[in-house]
């Protein structure tokens, strides 16, 4: 039972770091030395970042105030669930924790599906999508796969 429950810790918090890393980075669109995020547009010129604000979009608002919720609940989640570890009674369900933690998956899905969607109309030919893209995608199945493990989970002595 412990090692179940250090494994799904270790998820938790895996989810946790890599929503954070895939809001606040500054690679959800590349081209070459150029790099946007939700936040602001970035060019390298001679070893030195220029950044400006982004334009005011109202889906890349959407976007940004999703990625900041699936990043809070899953905050709140875990906090909830340590809680829960030293409160719950013995055969108990994480019901409230798996809660928060699949709405963050449905959060991050759904900025992330906004993003894929309205970006086409907003970037060049030559953008690519960066590696921040890349994890809210990956945070998506971890943070619903570590819910359904919580609602599975029960608190044995």
């Amino acid at each position: 039972m412990l090692a179940i429950l250090l494994a799904t810790l270790v998820l938790h918090l895996t989810d946790l770091i890599i929503l954070f890393i895939a809001t606040c980075a500054n690679a959800w669109r590349t081209h070459g030395v150029t790099s946007y995020d939700l936040w602001y547009d970035c060019t390298q010129n001679n070893g030195e970042y220029h950044c400006r604000g982004t334009n005011d979009a109202d889906w890349l608002q959407a976007v940004q105030a999703l990625m900041v919720l699936a990043t809070i609940f899953c905050l709140i989640s875990f906090i909830i669930f340590l809680c829960q570890l030293f409160t719950l009674v013995k055969g108990g369900r994480f019901f409230f924790t798996a809660v928060f933690q699949v709405l963050a998956s449905l959060f991050v899905m759904s900025g992330a599906i906004i993003y894929t969607v309205m970006s086409p109309e907003w970037k060049n030919e030559n953008d690519t999508y960066g590696y921040a893209f890349v994890l809210a995608w990956l945070a998506f199945p971890l943070t619903l796969i570590s819910g359904f493990i919580y609602i599975v989970l029960r608190k044995k002595e």
